[in-house]
């Protein structure tokens, strides 16, 4: 049996440029969905698959997302002051007891492989979580996509990679996978392609931002060339893993919102908030009131 999924890298040291100028000064992954960062989000779903050590991926104008999960006496000062302890609580536990956040610096953009790679010295040996926050993954009947992941791996060992169908047209905007099935949901991965053109595509199943990887992808990260633009591609390192052990094409219970552009946005933040109890019901109405037709 492999051990617990204990560490989650999260590499939020991108611009966000999608989202300007929103995001000149509050980093794309402290936006919003309801009353929560995307970055919380993320934490979150980390902790319920298990893990203790979050380790944050940053570049040197991020520390708004370090601020996020730091204490901030002047503000639980003044609610502790004004009796709004519910307010409090939710100040105080945007990270548990038991969990430890690290903060890496990325000093340059150089690809997810290199933020994910900046990450090792503060990776403990075994499987270890990687979570992008855009890819805003909401499962509303059961655990999250990380804690589905973390169970297979624990039954089948390797790595396991989060994918979803995709349109065909769009495969040069992912990575894209082929292999055996191994049941309904899963699938022993052959072949990884970084953003093949449709016509030369294995399939259709597109990598979307959820992994968990075997500790030995730093050890092939280190010897992965640069490609396009210099950067480090994961992908590639996952290629060179293939050779030597096996690694799984998970499709995840849940639906998968993609935060990094403004329909996705909206999208994932509509759905939470038709979720809610206090405002679920009257934004119905109200969404319904803007889209029947009008009464002549």
């Amino acid at each position: 049996m492999s051990a617990r999924l204990r560490t989650v890298v999260f590499p939020v040291a991108g611009l966000g440029t999608r989202f300007l100028p929103a995001t000149k000064v509050v980093p794309k992954e402290l936006l919003p969905i309801m009353d929560r960062p995307l970055i919380q989000w993320a934490a979150d779903e980390a902790i319920a698959a298990g893990a203790d050590t979050l380790v944050f991926v940053v570049n040197r104008n991020k520390r708004a997302i370090n601020d996020h999960f730091d204490m901030a006496f002047e503000l639980e000062s003044r609610l502790a002051s004004s009796g709004k302890t519910e307010h409090l609580k939710m100040v105080r536990e945007t990270l548990p007891a038991h969990v430890r956040p690290v903060f890496v610096l990325q000093p340059e953009a150089r690809g997810l492989g290199h933020a994910v790679l900046c990450a090792r010295p503060a990776v403990a040996n075994g499987p270890f979580g990687v979570i992008l926050p855009d890819d805003f993954i909401l499962n509303r009947n059961g655990p999250g996509a990380l804690a589905q992941m973390a169970a297979v791996q624990a039954e089948h060992g390797g790595s396991v990679i989060a994918v979803e169908p995709v349109e065909w047209k769009d495969t040069s905007r992912y990575g894209i996978v082929s292999g055996s099935q191994v049941n309904r949901q899963l699938m022993r991965i052959d072949t990884i392609v970084e953003k093949p053109r449709p016509d030369v595509a294995p399939s259709n199943l597109g990598v979307v931002g959820r992994y968990v990887l075997d500790h030995h992808i730093f050890d092939l990260l280190e010897r992965t060339n640069p490609g396009a633009g210099g950067e480090i591609q994961l992908t590639d390192a996952i290629a060179a893993l293939l050779k030597e052990q096996p690694a799984y094409a998970y499709r995840f219970d849940g639906v998968r919102y993609d935060c990094g552009n403004k329909l996705g946005y909206v999208q994932a933040t509509l759905r939470c908030a038709l979720d809610d109890e206090e405002i679920g019901d009257e934004l119905r109405r109200t969404l319904e009131n803007w889209l029947a037709p009008s009464v002549a």
